[in-house]
């Protein structure tokens, strides 16, 4: 979809826009980032009763304070019955001390020995969807390509049968909302969407049999070491491990999937610096952090006030709702040089794609592992690549949920 026109995109470029900008609007927010850091650093938005924050140096030190802060959002979710497995492991919906608990005993998996492990099976599922798709010349990048890789990967590493990867992708895309394979309401052929509780009610039995079979046979898999696992003489629950396995599946994917359909859109519309990079593969780490900071999936997170706070001038009462925009913290001119700049050399580049904090995203060593190794095999396979018409978005401006693209096979 690049034009010579877009060589201008190259420095970032955004159209300005007033104070008001609605939360689930997916055009370029850059500039409208820029304006609220310099005359509205932290304001309260009305539609949703909620406070928002942009500097990187108040979204770093609100999102450094969990008793402040608080991330636990599960006691709104108490009245969902089919919700509480989930809630009950998930690590991100915890402050410490519950938060350290549940997280220690997954971390495990996860350690720089751990996730190299995966890099053949991650390889081996890059090229079978690539062999896949060899000579097509048009199609949807996320669903050929970008959501199964990780939810294929997940699969593994939880230790369940590689056959059923099927099943988990399709709850992915339900609860996920990224059913790209859906057609849209009232198109000829279109059903009725899944029901999201009837696919939770789903995942969450199958997940409750196989951690019934570990309980009965241990394994050496994350499944099996999450049942096995004590600490201080506690083991997780049954719902507990439904959590964990639960969050990573559904938002441990999602990530991973934004993150290549990202790259595939940076590069796309800044081409010199996909001709660099073809020049100099060890610039390949670089890019990906560089797509993390410029166009971060997870560009904004919730956090609860627990007592009266001031940031940047501004009190905020306890009991209030504040949104930290982590995609404004990594524009912030105050921590980077030509932040609108795309610069896939940049260094230092201490972005906040992955978080910030006590929930920095545990998956981040898998994430950049899967993202390296497939964007080496793409621009090994893909003489050429476009993004076509017709992408679309859900709720903000680098969440996407069909990348259409034109490639030119080597």
């Amino acid at each position: 979809m690049s034009t010579a026109a877009d060589e201008m995109t190259e420095e970032g470029h955004g159209v300005q826009q007033g104070k008001e900008r609605a939360l689930t609007d997916s055009s370029d927010p850059s500039a409208w980032f820029a304006l609220m850091r310099r005359e509205h650093p932290v304001v309260r938005e009305e539609q949703f009763g909620m406070w928002q924050v942009f500097r990187y140096e108040d979204v770093a030190k609100g999102l450094s304070d969990p008793a402040t802060f608080s991330s636990d959002a599960r006691g709104q979710m108490a009245a969902l019955p089919d919700f509480h497995p989930f809630t009950q492991g998930n690590f991100m919906m915890m402050d410490p001390p519950a938060h350290r608990r549940v997280r220690s005993l997954v971390s495990s998996a996860f350690t720089p020995r751990a996730v190299a492990q995966l890099a053949p099976r991650i390889t081996a599922v890059a090229k079978e969807l690539l062999d896949a798709l060899d000579g097509a010349e048009e199609f949807d990048f996320i669903a050929a390509f970008a959501h199964p890789i990780p939810v294929i990967v997940l699969a593994d590493l939880l230790g369940l049968p590689r056959e059923d990867s099927r099943h988990l992708l399709t709850w992915a895309k339900v609860l996920t909302g990224v059913d790209v394979e859906a057609a849209p309401p009232g198109a000829a052929g279109a059903q009725a969407p899944p029901d999201p509780m009837a696919s939770l009610r789903e995942m969450n039995g199958y997940l409750r049999e196989h951690i019934a079979r570990r309980r009965a046979v241990p394994a050496d898999d994350l499944l099996g070491r999450l049942v096995g696992a004590e600490q201080d003489g506690e083991r997780l629950t049954d719902d507990e491990i439904v959590g964990v396995a639960s969050l990573l599946l559904i938002a441990g994917h999602l990530m991973v999937t934004m993150l290549l359909a990202n790259l595939m859109l940076c590069l796309d519309e800044h081409p010199r610096s996909l001709a660099g990079l073809r020049a100099d593969d060890m610039a390949v780490s670089s890019t990906i952090e560089e797509v993390l900071r410029y166009r971060n999936p997870a560009d904004r997170q919730l956090r609860y006030t627990t007592r009266e706070v001031e940031i940047a001038g501004q009190t905020i009462p306890a009991g209030e709702r504040v949104l930290f925009w982590t995609g404004s913290a990594n524009r912030d001119e105050a921590r980077f040089e030509q932040p609108e700049k795309f610069d896939i050399h940049r260094r230092p580049n201490p972005h906040m794609g992955f978080g910030h904090g006590v929930h920095f995203c545990l998956g981040a060593p898998l994430g950049r592992l899967e993202a390296t190794i497939a964007l080496r095999l793409v621009l090994d396979r893909f003489a050429d690549f476009k993004v076509a018409d017709g992408v679309e978005y859900f709720g903000s401006y680098s969440l996407i949920k069909k990348l259409p693209m034109k490639v030119r096979w080597c």
